[in-house]
């Protein structure tokens, strides 16, 4: 069963104990971020801060977001931290095309894996090539940026932006992206509401901002009972059966549903 992550929680890089604090959260993967949170008289301190957290391994998954590629910190901070025992993973904010990912393939030598965040119209135009990329491990949508980009008022002017990123994932054989966070850390009741939008729209779990999101997500994007059984009677009948079928209550199956319902099984099993 591969790793199915849910809840990513940023933190600052330029706070190790706010960072220690988030590594007992409960949250699938710890975003350290040294771009938006940090103000720039810090930036140094949180690369030295996260270099040094990265020394050494932990038990749960350890991201950072570096800084714009196109700016003076990125490749420093790629070439700092690439190959250090605690770095499950690069987030890139900005990217706009493959050849973004193929310069920080080449900084790292052995690149990490990627996670690539589209914040423009021009990434997201890309984003199949972007989702392809060899180093490239999943995307995801910064939708602060992308909302000022392209000029929307509110989540309606995403709606297509979103099913994107989730076809560009899949076509890609990527995970299903997670939403982007939900700035009010106080509506907890407008978050589940938002989390089962974009559920329903295909995306996986959400990053997040707060340690309080961190249950209201996985709660969200955790299958209901009925869910779980209606998975199990798929994958059952097609144990019985390599090719399409239609179960008893004369529902079709093909092998893309069984696919599904293996990955509801495997939300449920965590």
């Amino acid at each position: 069963m591969s790793t199915l992550y849910v809840t990513w929680l940023y933190v600052p890089g330029d706070r190790p104990d706010v960072v220690a604090k988030a590594l007992g959260s409960g949250a699938d993967v710890v975003l350290v971020d040294l771009e938006d949170a940090v103000a720039p008289d810090r930036k140094a301190y949180a690369l030295d801060a996260t270099a040094e957290l990265l020394a050494d391994k932990h038990p749960v998954p350890v991201h950072v977001r570096v800084n714009a590629l196109d700016g003076p910190l990125a490749e420093q901070e790629v070439r700092r931290l690439t190959g250090l025992p605690g770095l499950g993973a690069l987030r890139l904010p900005k990217v706009t095309g493959a050849a973004d990912l193929t310069r920080v393939a080449d900084w790292a030598g052995a690149a990490p894996p990627l996670y690539a965040l589209l914040e423009s119209a021009l990434g997201i135009e890309h984003a199949y090539d972007i989702a392809g990329h060899p180093a490239v491990h999943g995307i995801a949508l910064g939708e602060a940026d992308l909302r000022a980009d392209l000029g929307v008022a509110d989540a309606t002017g995403l709606s297509w932006v979103r099913g994107r990123a989730v076809v560009a994932a899949r076509a890609a054989r990527l995970p299903p992206p997670p939403q982007s966070v939900y700035p009010d850390i106080r509506d907890t009741a407008g978050l589940a509401r938002s989390c089962a939008e974009g559920r329903a729209l295909g995306f996986l779990g959400r990053t997040a901002i707060h340690p309080r999101q961190l249950p209201v997500i996985e709660e969200a994007f955790r299958p209901t009972e009925a869910e779980v059984a209606a998975a199990r009677d798929i994958v059952s009948a097609a144990a019985a059966d390599a090719g399409a079928l239609a179960l008893a209550d004369g529902r079709f199956v093909d092998p893309a549903v069984v696919a599904g319902a293996h990955r509801v099984l495997d939300l449920a099993a965590r």
